[in-house]
């Protein structure tokens, strides 16, 4: 069953996330809830309170300072976990790397080399939630794509509820993808996929379960 509002799903999302982190010391992680409208801060900052007492070393990263000065206005109570993402890679950059679970809302494709570049240095687990970090548009030249794509390839998605033209797709760590298909009554469960279905796979289920 599809989880019957966001806070449900945001429950989903932290039971695997918790799970991904239990499944290796190092790793990088996806959260996606791709709803029009949505405002990332505060599930953000709910994901990282969620997380904060068996991860009492969490941080929470934004891509600039306006939105990191938001966020701790929004909540002072955190305001200690919560970091630009210049501001983690100057820390690195003074102690040799960082440690510990990260979570970082919402990078765009203008961040990539950032993200990377605290990736690279970071031995602890990173959890990106919204994140938009590919861009056919950048890296033009065959090295920097093809980097782009094996770095991009290195995550795994712990958490996914995707809106989709027919229905929805959604994931639950150590899950497989599950799809739905909205027809007027509610959604209705087509299939599954071990990997993230493209559109062509997700009609080609379309089609084999109307037969």
């Amino acid at each position: 069953m599809l989880p019957a509002d966001l806070r449900s799903a945001e429950t989903e999302a932290h039971a695997a996330v918790q799970a991904a982190l239990a499944s290796q010391t190092k790793g990088l992680w996806t959260v996606e809830m791709r709803f029009e409208g949505l405002r990332i801060l505060p599930v953000a900052l709910r994901q990282l309170a969620a997380l904060t007492p068996a991860h009492p070393e969490a941080r929470l990263l934004f891509p600039d300072a306006g939105a990191t000065a938001l966020a701790k206005r929004d909540a002072p109570e955190q305001a200690a976990q919560l970091l630009g993402l210049g501001d983690l890679l100057r820390l690195q950059q003074a102690d040799g790397g960082s440690d510990g679970l990260v979570l970082l809302a919402a990078p765009t494709p203008a961040d990539y080399e950032q993200v990377e570049s605290l990736c690279a240095q970071h031995r602890g687990s990173l959890v990106m939630i919204n994140g938009r970090l590919e861009d056919a548009a950048i890296g033009i030249g065959t090295v920097a794509r093809e980097r782009r794509k094996g770095f991009l390839s290195e995550w795994q998605a712990a958490y996914g509820l995707i809106p989709t033209a027919e229905g929805a797709l959604r994931r639950t760590y150590p899950d497989d993808w599950q799809f739905y298909r909205r027809d007027p009554d509610g959604y209705r469960h087509v299939c599954s996929f071990e990997t993230r279905p493209d559109r062509e796979a997700q009609l080609e289920a379309l089609e084999e379960a109307a037969r």
